[in-house]
């Protein structure tokens, strides 16, 4: 690590999909950049990936484990639905490969990589940022910075201390366990589809989900509700899906925001992205490319900001996702708050997934990553399937 009195023109804190995206934009405009992140840090995530993440951000082939092909949504009735993936697939990762490779990405742009963890923000008598930091091998640390990006995740520690309004950030808990891919899967597993559960044993306000890697695979969960066992959950949808005697490899656990902040940035020289700004879907709980979108933007912002002098260059992080993303997020939410309340609404919502107008869109919006408008005729279809399922008139 450089002397105290080195200045970088960024420091990335984190150095998940978001940091390293920001980190690698930053360093191949040629700006010195310092990311910072812990060692071992996996979160609980399905690993799944769209082709517009693979299109925009050039992921290569080797890191894909998995091709989705359909997606099959489980009723509180054990009802199925497969909705097939049609003219293309989703990718599936693993995190600890993926990150890793995006990291050295950034690396290879010319990034300095340090592993520890973010202590404390100050300022120096001449208004500069001071990051403090605890090296892996426990000695301290630290940097000056012009910009700092704070891609720490959920609860982020940098925003707590430097941006206004962090604290109102809403939670739920994800826990999943990776699992060995049984050399003989039970019959029901498909290793190229992803099962989605709806029920309330093993949520009762979001899914448990079943998400091949090739050989292996993520089951898991999450929910807001505080006194619901998830692991217990975790362990019952193992036993339903015929998993309980896989090899388990590890167990992981993390909170996950519910909305985006309100605010990603302090007015001077810091900006959040990723999950420290709140960006995972609703109702899908998606959040990589969300979270290297929004790394993209904090770095572009940031690049503005050291260009120009202005600091309110970096409120465009935040107004230009929304601005891409927001609709997306509100349907969403809304769906997620009403769909998700009850196991008898689950079972009208999986029943709505029958629809093939609801599956070409859905599924035109999730791999684009934007509503589709080319079809009103089909929204108005659905607008009134919804209002038939919502009055209780359409047959389940």
């Amino acid at each position: 690590m450089a002397a105290t009195d080195h200045t970088y023109d960024a420091v990335v804190i984190g150095g998940g999909p978001s940091g390293a995206t920001a980190a690698h934009q930053l360093a191949r405009q040629g700006r010195s950049v310092l990311l910072l992140d812990r060692a071992g840090r996996i979160k609980p995530c399905g690993g799944a990936i769209p082709p517009r993440l693979i299109r925009d951000f050039q992921i290569p082939d080797h890191l894909l484990v998995a091709r989705i092909r359909c997606a099959r949504m489980v009723a509180p009735s054990d009802a199925r639905v497969d909705i097939p993936i049609e003219g293309g697939f989703v990718g599936m990762v693993d995190r600890g490969p993926f990150d890793e490779w995006l990291r050295e990405r950034a690396a290879q742009a010319g990034a300095v990589r340090v592993t520890g963890s973010f202590e404390r923000f100050e300022r120096d008598a001449d208004g500069a940022a001071r990051l403090h930091l605890r090296r892996a091998d426990g000695s301290a640390a630290s940097v000056r910075a012009r910009c700092v990006v704070g891609a720490d995740g959920a609860r982020s520690e940098l925003a707590r201390q430097a941006v206004p309004g962090a604290e109102c950030g809403r939670f739920v808990f994800a826990y999943h366990e990776i699992l060995r891919t049984p050399e003989q899967p039970p019959a029901s597993y498909d290793g190229a589809r992803c099962d989605v559960v709806y029920r309330g044993e093993f949520s009762p306000d979001f899914y448990g989900w079943v998400f091949p890697h090739g050989p292996t695979l993520s089951v898991g969960t999450g929910s807001a509700d505080k006194g619901f066992s998830l692991r217990s959950a975790t362990a019952a949808l193992r036993r339903a899906s015929g998993l309980e005697g896989a090899q388990t490899l590890r167990r992981e656990g993390a909170p996950i925001p519910l909305q985006p902040l309100p605010r990603w940035d302090n007015g001077r020289d810091v900006v959040l992205a990723g999950d420290a700004a709140g960006v995972v879907a609703p109702a899908s709980g998606e959040g990589i490319y969300y979270a290297m979108a929004s790394g993209q933007l904090a770095a572009e912002a940031v690049e503005a900001c050291l260009r120009s002098g202005d600091a309110r260059a970096l409120a465009q992080a935040r107004k230009r996702f929304m601005g891409a993303h927001g609709r997306v997020f509100w349907v969403l939410g809304m769906m997620q708050r009403f769909w998700y309340g009850s196991d008898r609404r689950r079972e009208r919502f999986v029943a709505i997934c029958r629809d093939r107008d609801v599956q070409q869109l859905t599924f035109e919006a999730y791999m684009n990553k934007q509503l589709v408008r080319a079809r009103p005729l089909a929204h108005v279809r659905i607008f009134f399937k919804d209002m038939a399922h919502l009055l209780g008139l359409a047959r389940v």
